[in-house]
């Protein structure tokens, strides 16, 4: 019984992996500099966010098997969140609150593109991202973005769910072709600052 304390979590590797993965997905410059989401804390959480959303809506797929893995990678997500907005001198009282507003905002963006998602049509992505990572009334670069996540969600979708809670995710490169982001390096599993 006492020896079940100090059992590693058998998710906490994978799930690692795939978060890492995603940081590495969600810091690539040409989501601020070309497609002009904002380069601020508010901007890399969005775009962070938005890589989350995309695992989390194929892992939908993998039924009971995946809901657990799909917790922990939440959960792995605003441990990140909290322990980034620490960092950089929000206090101890608050982090609870923007913790919330942040994971209100992740679900509704979250629904939301499952539904522009579920249309199958590029054109339904667009209100979305426009809403979920811009500033600007006509955001430049949301074109972009919109094929851009069209191309995720069917390089996820060709991706076994399996693979995915095992720790393997590949995303497509912002330019089309297939990139490896399975993030092998070594580091911390929370390594993604907003």
């Amino acid at each position: 019984m006492i020896l079940s304390l100090f059992r590693k979590d058998p998710l906490e590797q994978p799930v690692s992996a795939v978060y890492k993965a995603i940081v590495a997905q969600s810091r690539q410059e040409r989501f601020f500099r070309d497609w002009g989401i904002p380069d601020t804390v508010q901007g890399r959480f969005d775009v962070l966010s938005l890589h989350v959303a995309l695992v989390l809506h194929r892992l939908r797929d993998g039924g009971e098997e995946a809901k657990p893995f799909s917790q922990a990678l939440f959960d792995m997500f605003f441990r990140d969140m909290d322990r980034s907005l620490r960092e950089l001198g929000v206090g101890d009282l608050t982090v609870p609150k923007r913790i919330k507003k942040m994971s209100e905002m992740f679900y509704g963006m979250l629904g939301a593109l499952s539904e522009a998602i579920a249309s199958g049509q590029v054109e339904a992505l667009k209100p979305v991202l426009a809403r979920n990572l811009y500033t600007d009334d006509e955001p430049k670069g949301v074109d972009e973005l919109a094929s851009y996540c069209a191309r995720q969600v069917g390089s996820l979708r060709t991706q076994q769910v399996s693979n995915i809670i095992s720790g393997e995710v590949r995303f497509a490169a912002i330019d089309g072709s297939v990139a490896d982001a399975s993030a092998d390096e070594d580091g911390g599993a929370e390594g993604g600052d907003a």
